[in-house]
């Protein structure tokens, strides 16, 4: 039994055929990949929720696409993920929702796990991991250039 919860707040979630098992699939290869144990929330919100989560914990006035929220103990923490921006990042870079969403899961729980990306040492050592789970879950590397615009020089 899988000691991760999903709350559906938004239910625009729901119109996703498959989504809640495959972020569920996502949070569990990433929670295993991470040596990550005990107990975590997914929060599936609207991004006015994660506006005012975003403002109360982090000082920024504007919805993001995730947060987490790390816990000490056999209960991990929570991660909060914003249907709207989702949606309009998914459209942006040419993706599926559902792939969008599976990478933000996979996102959440790897900060759960301690892993950041602020500083470039740090993302070098996170994106890969994501990109490594992602792969094993047969979506395509995020971090890969979408367009001839993105590439490299």
């Amino acid at each position: 039994m899988s000691g991760i919860t999903l709350l559906i707040e938004d239910s625009k979630w729901r119109s996703h055929r498959g989504l809640q098992a495959r972020l569920k699939t996502a949070a569990e290869a990433a929670a295993k990949a991470a040596k990550l144990k005990g107990g975590f929330t997914i929060l599936l919100a609207n991004d006015k929720r994660l506006r005012g989560l975003n403002r109360d914990f982090r000082g920024k006035d504007k919805p993001t696409n995730v947060l987490s929220f790390p816990a000490d103990g056999a209960y991990r923490g929570d991660i909060a993920i914003a249907y709207g921006v989702t949606s309009k990042e998914a459209k942006a870079a040419k993706k599926s929702f559902a792939d969008h969403a599976v990478h933000l899961a996979v996102h959440g729980v790897l900060h759960l796990a301690g892993y950041d990306h602020d500083v470039p040492k740090d993302a070098k050592i996170m994106e890969p991991l994501e990109v490594k789970i992602l792969a094993r879950l047969g979506i395509a590397d995020p971090y890969a250039p979408t367009s001839l615009k993105d590439a490299p020089q």
